[in-house]
């Protein structure tokens, strides 16, 4: 009986006890109506796998647009009112009426929501002036297709940086970006131009600004993206784990 008493208490501590933080809802969406990224499957399963082995947040995997919407769904189906930032690892014209798009824009500007932007993110709606707007800038080609492009990490402080050395290379695809500008965002890794062939045709940025990752703020909302994340062998890199994961809690404000 002792025991017994011993053991009740301790379950009515541990029941008593909240972590630091609740598990946040993180919707993750993989739909292409571009070109097919084989890395997508791969990358929703990382995230979703960083998500429960940190204990931050929950993972809810989509590949349709389904749940980017405020509006009450059909057998319980969750919409953004259910999540706390929303992940897009997407491509091309996704399939969004333009209650869904302003829902969706509301989201993060009006109720402080997150954002966080993988690769061909930023080839999606290209042609979509808000969304481009809250991303920070649109696809403007890859000059140099899939190659060792040579970083330089200029915010080494930014949570999900310091485990790269001040410039390393990455065998990826790396975009160029137009409508984009660093007055509204907070650029953490770019391009060494000076080791970049830059009598590419392709290239079209006469200042030679290629950012790689940003940060920005859109209304209350918290956005990040990186353009890494092509190649499916740098998911399972730990530095790029890390970066992610920084992103991703950054994003949910933790």
């Amino acid at each position: 009986m002792k025991w017994i008493a011993v053991l009740a208490i301790f379950a009515a501590v541990g029941s008593a006890q909240t972590p630091e933080h609740p598990r946040k809802k993180l919707l993750v969406i993989g739909e292409e109506k571009g070109y097919r990224h084989e890395a997508v499957s791969h990358a929703m399963a990382t995230i979703e796998r960083l998500g429960h082995d940190t204990g931050l947040w929950d993972t809810f995997i989509r590949t349709d647009t389904e749940a980017l919407t405020k509006k009450k769904l059909e057998y319980n189906a969750k919409n953004l009112n259910d999540f706390d930032a929303v992940v897009f690892y997407t491509g091309g014209n996704l399939e969004m009426d333009d209650s869904q798009k302003a829902d969706f824009l509301s989201f993060v500007h009006d109720d402080g929501k997150g954002f966080v932007g993988i690769h061909s993110a930023g080839i999606t709606f290209t042609n979509w002036p808000e969304y481009v707007d809250m991303v920070g800038g649109t696809y403007d080609e890859h000059p140099w297709m899939t190659f060792n492009a040579p970083i330089i990490v200029e915010d080494p402080k930014f949570p999900g940086m310091s485990q790269f050395p001040p410039a390393f290379t990455i065998r990826d695809e790396i975009y160029q970006f137009k409508n984009f500008s660093r007055d509204t965002c907070h650029v953490l890794m770019r391009l060494d131009a000076s080791k970049l062939d830059l009598a590419n045709p392709r290239v079209h940025r006469a200042d030679h600004d290629f950012a790689v990752t940003w940060t920005k703020m859109y209304g209350k909302g918290r956005v990040y993206y990186t353009s890494l994340g092509h190649v499916e062998e740098n998911w399972d890199r730990p530095d790029f784990q890390k970066m992610v994961t920084e992103a991703i809690k950054w994003a949910l404000g933790l």
